[in-house]
């Protein structure tokens, strides 16, 4: 990826920030990372030092037998009348399967605390980003076709288009940071409408007075915030 469009795309991990919600949840399938683990050690096998992976699996996997043999086989052993491998193949038969439900239920609960707290904004600006990245990962698959060699591929004016992807990244951030302000504080805010109001016609009044002050700087901004905040209290006011 060029330098250019390094930190433009909005990540999982910052999405959840933003939105101090799990909207990256996925149920982790445990299969999955261990069948990584064995294509990762079958590449490494098939490498020239396939025969050192080799050697320090076996000795992982025989160092491991032997501690579970010593602390935990022995002991069902004798009470079972099985063999210590039968014995380590069903721990980790069951386990896993504990595992598994343990992180079904961790999902579960994730989920259910996104769909709690969705709303059509959030709904909406996700999408946005979502359209947003894959821009940013189209222009990445372009840039490596260019690279290859075809040049008929090349971004005009692409200066601009990387400025677009900026300030549109500023944008949805922005919003999404006002979204979930309004979202945590939705029901104060339906509560004290007219607190707002009132505090709406102080501002303005000050503001008269103190327009040209350093003051009056920060009383504008702090009136074009309520501005807003009433806006958007107007409009959560009429969905519900």
């Amino acid at each position: 990826m060029r330098d250019d469009l390094k930190g433009l795309e909005i990540s999982q991990n910052e999405l959840q920030l933003l939105t101090n919600l799990p909207v990256n949840n996925e149920m982790t399938i445990l299969i999955n990372p261990l069948k990584k683990i064995i294509r990762d050690w079958i590449a490494k096998i098939q490498g020239p030092e396939g025969a050192t992976v080799v050697f320090i699996g076996t000795a992982i996997f025989l160092l491991s037998y032997i501690i579970f043999d010593v602390f935990v086989g022995r002991s069902f052993a004798n009470l079972t009348n099985l063999p210590s491998w039968i014995i380590l193949i069903l721990f980790c038969f069951f386990g896993g399967a504990i595992i598994q439900l343990s992180l079904y239920i961790i999902w579960k609960q994730k989920l259910k605390i996104l769909e709690e707290n969705m709303t059509h904004s959030l709904n909406i600006l996700l999408n946005d980003v979502d359209r947003y990245n894959a821009v940013v990962k189209a222009i990445d698959i372009n840039n490596q076709i260019e690279a290859a060699g075809n040049s008929g591929v090349e971004i005009k004016e692409r200066s601009k288009v990387i400025e677009a992807l900026q300030l549109t990244r500023t944008d949805l951030i922005r919003a999404l940071k006002t979204e979930r302000i309004l979202r945590e504080n939705k029901k104060f805010i339906l509560k004290n409408t007219d607190l707002f109001i009132n505090n709406l016609a102080a501002l303005t009044a000050m503001q008269v007075t103190e327009q040209a002050s350093e003051h009056g700087k920060l009383l504008n901004e702090a009136l074009q915030i309520a501005l807003d905040v009433q806006h958007e209290m107007k409009r959560l006011e009429s969905q519900h």
